[in-house]
């Protein structure tokens, strides 16, 4: 059984550790070492006239105090000479906006990309041999040579304290965003951005928390630490590896939500139906967009662009039914209208964002898939008329001598047999994942009977004659009180594997994308041969299905 169309990946779920990054072990152990040297760092930044403007940000965002405590901390202070009075007045007067707005401490602009990106845990030394990368309070890394750090000159190095060492630099150090932090950053991509930033959340974290005791049999931290969590970017965040992403404009962004929410129009039953088609549409636009370069070389993306949303070509025939459903990757993306082309590239920490103002990705390598339905799948019958049909059906697998094999998905298919030889059959199956709105294509794929006994009879060789009918829920909820008739009256074919086209272009109106617990969209399969075309040896009621095929429909 395939799980066709129902496999979802989300864009990537993962915890932001924004806050102390550098720490792997709990957080009551915080580095604490203490070093040799004499003072605080506090006292020696404070003391220093060269700091004073470094020293007033610290005090202002509270940072003294962790700069007198036992933790080791490494702190690259800029001097006075570039990093200027004013400059310290900015950012001091935006950690104390941004603080009476509520934004949270390790959020804060001054703290994250000022303060965390001058100051390491542990402690840090350079030698004539140094050539280091190391971890900020903020997660970024940042080079430490015998004379830069940052990019920026170092004036004094090695200064030893009590709780860490101390570096002045002869500038501050630029705050380089990755590319989750840089949608924030340009206003052009506010509409995505604020979409994915919707999905921050903050949470205990109880192993990087500092205990305090027992009180009324409940721990008390002394000191408690947030991390963020967002659901879908994970992977953008994280400084140690590299990704590119596409994004569009704010102006594209807003033509592809009102092309796509039709799309996710759910019924009126469906809980939370208002917040599905403001999310998947959303989403549709997202996913298949960010590329991650350990997957994507310099000489592979002159072929094709892998996103991280693809789906290894060993397991497509287990999650879409079939090995060449190339979901989200795309094929030579520099060429004109393919899906690198035009874009306005800015280099991020940990990789590029791909900013465009067209958008050149079809819906038809993303969201809108073919749906593929297995005859004999254990979630693909709804039910079957138990007065006229045999039940449960009957699997029959197609064996490896005979002339059909591999010429039947999956090499078996199911046998749709009447329970007596005056009745017609009917059996009902289930067409999950459909979208609403959007035309598809509609299949059967019938197989003879030698496909399963090649010593089959005539008469279970003879071709059938059946109508196919399409059943789903109206806005209400409530399933349509007839059935869509797509064809009054097919006829298969004797002894070939048929591929009966039986709607074009069909739109439903309700979706159902990531809602198919009970597909509430149904195929009805009925037999309609007479008596007297069953007694002439015309036709039999016998069907055998191998799969229905829901394909997005070709203008």
């Amino acid at each position: 059984m395939k799980h066709s169309n129902t496999y979802k990946k989300v864009f990537g779920a993962v915890i932001i550790a924004l806050a102390f990054m550098a720490c792997n072990d709990k957080w009551n152990d915080h580095y604490d070492v203490m070093s040799s040297g004499e003072g605080t760092l506090w006292q020696a930044i404070s003391g220093n006239e060269d700091l004073s403007n470094f020293a007033r940000v610290v005090k202002a965002c509270g940072y003294d105090t962790a700069l007198v405590g036992k933790q080791v901390f490494t702190v690259f202070a800029p001097t006075n000479d570039k990093f200027t009075s004013q400059m310290a007045d900015e950012l001091i007067a935006v950690y104390q906006a941004e603080k009476a707005k509520n934004v949270k401490e390790n959020d804060n602009s001054t703290v994250k990309e000022f303060l965390q990106n001058h100051i390491a845990l542990y402690n840090y030394s350079v030698s004539s041999l140094s050539n280091d990368s190391i971890v900020m309070m903020n997660g970024k890394y940042l080079s430490l040579t015998p004379t830069t750090f940052g990019g920026q000159p170092i004036l004094s190095s090695n200064q030893l304290y009590g709780n860490g060492v101390l570096f002045t630099l002869g500038n501050k150090v630029e705050y380089f965003p990755n590319v989750f932090e840089y949608l924030g950053k340009d206003g052009e991509l506010k509409n995505i951005a604020d979409f994915l930033y919707s999905y921050n959340r903050y949470k205990f974290n109880e192993e990087q928390s500092v205990p305090g005791g027992i009180v009324n049999g409940k721990t008390v931290y002394l000191d408690s630490v947030m991390t963020l969590e967002n659901e879908l970017v994970g992977s953008l965040v994280s400084e140690d590896s590299t990704y590119w992403m596409l994004v569009p404009t704010n102006e594209v962004w807003d033509s592809l939500v009102t092309a796509y929410s039709p799309y996710f129009n759910y019924d009126n039953s469906i809980n939370k139906r208002d917040s599905l088609e403001f999310a998947n549409a959303r989403m549709a636009i997202v996913q298949g967009t960010v590329f991650s370069r350990s997957e994507n070389s310099d000489v592979s993306l002159r072929d094709s662009a892998v996103s991280i949303n693809a789906v290894q070509y060993k397991y497509r025939k287990f999650y879409y039914g079939s090995f060449d459903a190339a979901y989200y990757q795309y094929e030579k993306p520099y060429e004109p209208g393919h899906v690198f082309d035009g874009t306005v590239n800015t280099k991020c920490s940990n990789g590029q964002i791909m900013k465009t103002s067209k958008w050149n990705i079809d819906k038809k390598q993303t969201f809108f898939q073919r749906i593929i339905v297995e005859g004999e799948g254990y979630q693909s019958l709804d039910s079957v008329d138990k007065q006229t049909t045999r039940a449960p059906l009957t699997t029959v697998v197609v064996q490896s001598k005979n002339p059909y094999y591999n010429k039947v998905s999956d090499n078996s298919y199911v046998e749709i047999l009447p329970s007596g030889t005056s009745r017609n059959t009917k059996a009902v199956f289930n067409i999950p994942q459909v979208l609403s709105n959007i035309g598809y294509d509609i299949y059967l794929i019938m197989i003879p009977a030698l496909a399963g006994d090649t010593a089959a009879t005539k008469t279970e060789r003879l071709p059938t004659k059946f109508r196919c009918s399409l059943s789903y829920n109206d806005q209400s909820g409530k399933p349509i009180t007839t059935a869509k008739v797509l064809q009054s009256s097919i006829e298969t074919h004797a002894d070939v594997v048929d591929t009966l086209l039986v709607g074009s272009n069909i739109k439903i109106p309700t979706c159902s994308w990531g809602t198919d617990i009970n597909p509430q969209v149904k195929l009805i399969l009925e037999t309609r041969v007479s008596s007297s075309e069953l007694n002439s040896g015309k036709f039999n009621r016998i069907m055998r299905l191998d799969c229905i095929l829901f394909k997005p429909h070709e203008e």
